[in-house]
């Protein structure tokens, strides 16, 4: 009867054992994440084009809101006339001074300070040296004013470039006839209708 009992409490120690063993085991590994990782990538996001950049950009520097319109084809004229303007600046702006000297040389009653004339400008009289001195000291004007003009125009440019890249104008726009009744002439008949949408972008959530 003992022997039976210790037998009894030895198998009920030992099965009773291994189970609590298995059940602190099984605790005690790591569960594997049941989750799956969101691989999904991000759709890329189109930025938004702001012609205010452009416009302060082409204030800023000439062109540079042209880059940033991406009409590179620009660059060239809007170079070309700021580039014309400011050497027509620098030359008006050197005969201009030579003439001043050589009007003053000539009206000073010094007849040694003739020498001291331009070699081009020695041949003139003295009304002509006066007539020419006025004459580029215009030209001098002229040329600061076309200066700023051309560089209002890059602006004005830049800035209806910006604008105008709001809009989708080549398959987004649709032209159809509807036939019926005009708010407009009040009257029943035939509508030409040109729908033009703006382009759409996708903004972040």
């Amino acid at each position: 009867m003992q022997k039976t009992l210790f037998i009894f409490s030895f198998l009920f120690l030992f099965f009773g054992n291994n189970q609590i063993f298995a059940q602190v085991v099984k605790d005690t590994v790591p569960k594997a994440s049941t989750t799956t990782p969101d691989t999904t990538l991000a759709s890329p996001v189109k930025k938004k084009h702001d012609p205010r950049v452009a416009t302060i950009r082409s204030a800023i520097i000439p062109g540079w809101g042209q880059i940033y319109n991406k009409k590179y084809w620009k660059l060239p004229l809007v170079y070309g006339a700021l580039g014309t303007t400011a050497g027509v600046f620098f030359y008006n702006t050197k005969n201009y001074k030579l003439l001043r000297a050589a009007y003053i040389y000539r009206t000073d009653k010094d007849t040694t300070n003739d020498k001291l004339i331009e070699a081009k400008f020695q041949v003139l009289s003295t009304g002509a040296l006066r007539t020419n001195r006025d004459l580029f000291r215009q030209n001098v004007d002229y040329s600061v004013l076309f200066f700023i003009l051309f560089w209002g125009l890059n602006v004005v440019d830049a800035t209806i470039d910006g604008h105008l890249k709001e809009f989708d104008v080549s398959d987004n726009i649709s032209f159809h006839i509807t036939p019926g009744l005009s708010d407009m002439a009040n009257t029943t008949g035939l509508s030409l209708v040109f729908d033009i949408h703006s382009r759409k972008f996708k903004r972040a959530k």
